[in-house]
């Protein structure tokens, strides 16, 4: 019975991510014989090891997409679906950037004071949806979709109404010097081109967090109880419309750390360098890491290393590196039809094994 647990627990959590990351080359495979390449090359450019600054834009990029991962993973563990990951970033990031352009506090002080107010603005950005849920009946799907149009719209307007002119551009005023964190070589990379984001560790704090907090508290046991099962969670004494609103919240804040790292790792301030989207591929992250810290950095670490490998895929192939955005698009859609049929066959796997039990006992006891 515990071998046939164990097959089961291996199946769901690494079989069905290899089939589906199987599946999705082999339709971008396809798609790249359509459009009139060739397909060794296509895996040749994106296969072919990366330099020293390659790696360091891969792990930076993994880390962000780790972030957006584990503020997607929160609600998801919770049943529910905050699509508004994209929109709580990008208000908590302008936030955060005009916090720390402000200069009110020194050095680390600067810093932590824009982490925290970049993390209270995603909180209570995604607040809403939670609170329209639990009073209104609103779908979380539908309100966060809205909420996110009107952050990115309201961002826009902030920017171009109060930001600095910057060439043909606009931005927040730059963060001083003394907040500015040099990038890290980690023993491995050549600092002299950037190196890691030192708030890069944001994503592994979080990640050790979310697995203490969802694994060994009551608090986890509730919220993991009533995106079970929310009948039996009320039944058990769990306040539901209190539980939803905090993994919002838990979603939101972990959502406003996301454009961090690059924040004061290079970028110095919010305009152009503001990488978007990054919101929406957090949960493909999570769907493909099974909302799991180590299923996600999987995940991240993946994403992260198709979309930098992708860009010389013009140069070198003459091949649009929009294939790639085609290869996680199918990931995610393949990801979860796999996992649906894997929990399907493992139910019918664990009902054939109850009944075999049972139809053992009642035999012993005719016997």
């Amino acid at each position: 019975m515990r071998t046939t647990a164990l097959l089961r627990k291996i199946a769901q959590v690494v079989v069905a991510p290899l089939i589906a990351l199987a599946i999705a080359l082999a339709v971008t495979s396809l798609v790249v014989v359509l459009a009139g390449n060739s397909v060794s090359v296509f895996f040749e450019v994106m296969l072919t090891p990366p330099s020293q600054r390659i790696w360091v834009n891969i792990v930076n990029q993994t880390a962000m997409l780790f972030l957006a991962g584990m503020a997607a993973a929160i609600a998801f563990r919770m049943n529910l679906f905050n699509i508004g990951i994209e929109g709580q970033y990008t208000l908590a990031s302008y936030s955060g950037a005009l916090v720390a352009g402000m200069a009110l506090f020194p050095g680390t002080l600067n810093i932590l004071a824009a982490l925290v107010v970049a993390m209270a603005v995603g909180a209570a950005w995604a607040a809403i949806a939670g609170i329209l849920k639990v009073t209104r009946g609103v779908s979380e799907v539908i309100s966060t979709i809205m909420l996110n149009s009107i952050a990115i719209t309201l961002v826009g307007w902030l920017l171009n109404t109060y930001g600095d002119q910057y060439g043909q551009g606009r931005r927040t005023t730059p963060i001083p010097e003394s907040s500015q964190l040099l990038g890290l070589s980690l023993g491995v990379f050549d600092t002299t081109t950037g190196g890691v984001f030192a708030l890069s560790s944001l994503a592994l704090i979080v990640g050790i967090v979310f697995a203490l907090v969802i694994n060994r508290s009551r608090f986890g046991f509730d919220l993991r109880a009533t995106g079970g099962n929310e009948a039996a969670a009320v039944a058990s004494g769990v306040q539901v419309k209190r539980m939803i609103v905090i993994a919002m919240l838990m979603s939101g804040g972990v959502a406003g750390l996301i454009w961090m790292p690059d924040l004061f790792g290079g970028a110095d301030y919010y305009g152009t360098p503001f990488q978007s989207g990054l919101g929406f591929t957090g949960l493909a992250v999570a769907l493909l890491g099974r909302n799991r810290p180590l299923g996600v950095a999987f995940g991240a670490l993946l994403f992260a290393w198709l979309s930098v490998q992708a860009n010389p895929l013009g140069l070198k192939a003459d091949i649009s590196p929009s294939v790639v955005q085609i290869t996680q698009g199918v990931v995610v859609l393949v990801v979860v039809v796999v996992y649906e049929v894997v929990r399907r066959w493992g139910a019918a796997a664990e009902q054939r094994a109850l009944r075999s039990t049972l139809d053992g006992a009642t035999a012993g006891g005719q016997a």
